[in-house]
Order: structure tokens, then C-alpha cells, then sequence
């Protein structure tokens, strides 16, 4: 398929995602990936007696049996590959017109889903709900632990993790299918919710997910640094601080354990004059605004303009060949 020919695919996409949003979870395909990366780690880990969440098989009271590294390791790569592989083919059997690439593409992508979810700590903090902001952060966007946040800490995370997931959910994909198809574009949606499924450092997964972490890692090195890029180039376009939003990107964007998400969240944090932070792990900006409902929304329009942006280059990249 021609360029001109993916970016109307895209474009068809993006309109399917924003008019329609997400499938039924017994449609949805990364929900079927989901299960099928978590039947990965049921037949390996299930070997060693580990059971779901690390409790020994049958349930007894004794500790599970020291689990060896190398096959673990082995296992998570192999399965990996086997499932990135099979999702590229069968991406390979959609008809190449653009209406069935974009409806298939369309349900790999997430950006709707996610400006909603974010828009519902949003509403829940402008209600001064703390608790059901806190649920909200912690079933939609965060794996943290949310019981104890303050307030500006639940609305700093759902700033960050907007700004992390616009590279996730839209950035990526695109680049993805603009570079591989739809087949690459399934083989990094597979590889991103491996690393979200297994991409922790702990006794369970350190070993069985590093393959997909490096991974991850390797494929969102160029989505992550242009999503910081628009993030700027949006904030320039509302509220003339494209600049002091890269400043703070370019100085702070190493301070995570990521090599990728300190970019987008560190321009977002410069974009709002903020400081996000994750306790005992990172701190960026140094702005002096406190995170609030009303900034989560500024970050949202933020989003939308980065939206905006990348539909309009599509729609460039579809008129002239």
C-alpha cells in the first residue's frame, strides 16, 4: 500500500476513533492479546508453581520455589516473538482498501478512550470527589497506588499519564502503520501490552518481560521524542510556551526509569509551569502552579491540539502523492 494510500487509512481511523471508540471487550483485539500474553505467563510461571499475582499453585501457605532466570528470560522472548508474529499475519489477511485498514487500524488505536478516561478524574476532582478521583486514576490510568494521593498528586498523575499515552496510543500507532502497515502497526500494539502486562521490575516479571521492555523501549525511542515535539509546538499554539515546554524536556526528560516517558511528560510539565512527580521516583519541571482540575483540562486541549496536528499532516500526506 502506498503512503498516500496508509495516510487515508489513517485518517479513517482516527475519525472511527473518536466517533465510535473502543470495541466490547469480547471484541476488542488488545483485550484478546491481553489474554493471550497472560496465557504466556500461566504455562511458564504456572511450571514453577506461581500462580496469578506470584501465589504458589493450589494455594498453599508456602513460599513458591526460587523461579531460574534463563528459561524465564528465553520463554518471555520466545513468546513474544511467536505473538508478534502472529498478529503481523494476520494483520496481512485485511483487504487492502482503506476503509478495512482504517476500521481495523481504528480499533488499535486508543486516544479517545483515553482523553475520556482522563476527563473523568477531571470531573471527579471538579466535584471535589477525591475518593472516586483516586478509583478513577487508579482503574484507568495508573498502576501506582492511588489510596493516599493528594488532590494535586492525583491530578499531576492523570497530567502524566495523558501525556506519556498520547505517544502510547496515537504517536506510536501511526508511525507504526505509516512505516509497517497494518502488521506493523499490530506487532507494536502486541509489543506495548506485553511491556504493560510484564514490563515490571519485580521477583514475578523481571525476567520474563525484559525482552518486551526492550522492545517497547526500541520502538517508541522516535514516537516518544516527536511526541514531546508536538506537545511543544501545541502548547506554542495556546499559550506561547513551546519553548520553555522543550527547555524543560531537553533538561529533564532522563530523570525517569524510561528512556522514552520523561519526554512527553516533562514538555507537558514545562507547558503548564508545573511540576509533576511520582514519589521516591522522579520530579519534572519546576514550575510553581499546582496541579488541579483546571490544569488537567489545559493538558487536554494540549492533547487535542497534538491531535489536530497529526490529522491535518494525514490529510496533507492523502491529497498529494
Amino acid at each position: 500500500m502506498s503512503s498516500h494510500l496508509r495516510a487515508r487509512s489513517l485518517l479513517i481511523a482516527l475519525a472511527a476513533d473518536a466517533v465510535m471508540g473502543e470495541l466490547p471487550n469480547a471484541l476488542h483485539p488488545v483485550v484478546w492479546m491481553g489474554r493471550w500474553i497472560g496465557l504466556g505467563e500461566r504455562l511458564i510461571l504456572g511450571g514453577w508453581g506461581m500462580g496469578d499475582g506470584g501465589q504458589e499453585a493450589g494455594g498453599g501457605s508456602r513460599p513458591p520455589p526460587p523461579i531460574p532466570h534463563s528459561p524465564i528470560l528465553a520463554w518471555g522472548a520466545i513468546w513474544l516473538g511467536l505473538s508478534a508474529g502472529g498478529v503481523g499475519a494476520l494483520a496481512r489477511l485485511v483487504p487492502q482498501h482503506p476503509l478495512a485498514q482504517g476500521a481495523c487500524a481504528s480499533t488499535l488505536l486508543a486516544y479517545r478512550a483515553l482523553d475520556r478516561a482522563v476527563g473523568e478524574v477531571q470531573a471527579a476532582l471538579e466535584r471535589d470527589d477525591l475518593a472516586e478521583a483516586r478509583r478513577l486514576l487508579g482503574w484507568h490510568l495508573v498502576s501506582r497506588p492511588t489510596g493516599e494521593l493528594r488532590s494535586d498528586e492525583v491530578a499531576a498523575a492523570a497530567i502524566e499519564s495523558l501525556a506519556e499515552n498520547l505517544s502510547d496510543s496515537l504517536i506510536a500507532p501511526v508511525l507504526a502503520y505509516l512505516a509497517g502497515g497494518l502488521p506493523g502497526l499490530a506487532i507494536y500494539r502486541m509489543s506495548n501490552t506485553a511491556d504493560a502486562m510484564w514490563g515490571y521490575h519485580n521477583e514475578r516479571y523481571e525476567y520474563l518481560g525484559k525482552a518486551a521492555a526492550r522492545l517497547d523501549d526500541l520502538l517508541n525511542l522516535v514516537p516518544s521524542r516527536l511526541s514531546a515535539v508536538l506537545i511543544a509546538l501545541a502548547t506554542q499554539v495556546i499559550n506561547r510556551r513551546g519553548a520553555a515546554a522543550w527547555a524543560v524536556a531537553w533538561h529533564d526528560h532522563a530523570r525517569t526509569a524510561s528512556p522514552n516517558a520523561g519526554w512527553p511528560m516533562a514538555t507537558m510539565a514545562g507547558a503548564l509551569e508545573t511540576v509533576l512527580e511520582k514519589r521516591d521516583h522522579y520530579r519534572l519541571g519546576e514550575g510553581a502552579r499546582v496541579a488541579d482540575a483546571a490544569m488537567v483540562g489545559e493538558a487536554r486541549r494540549i492533547a487535542r491540539i497534538v491531535v489536530a496536528g497529526v490529522a491535518i499532516a494525514l490529510l496533507c500526506g492523502a491529497i498529494y502523492e
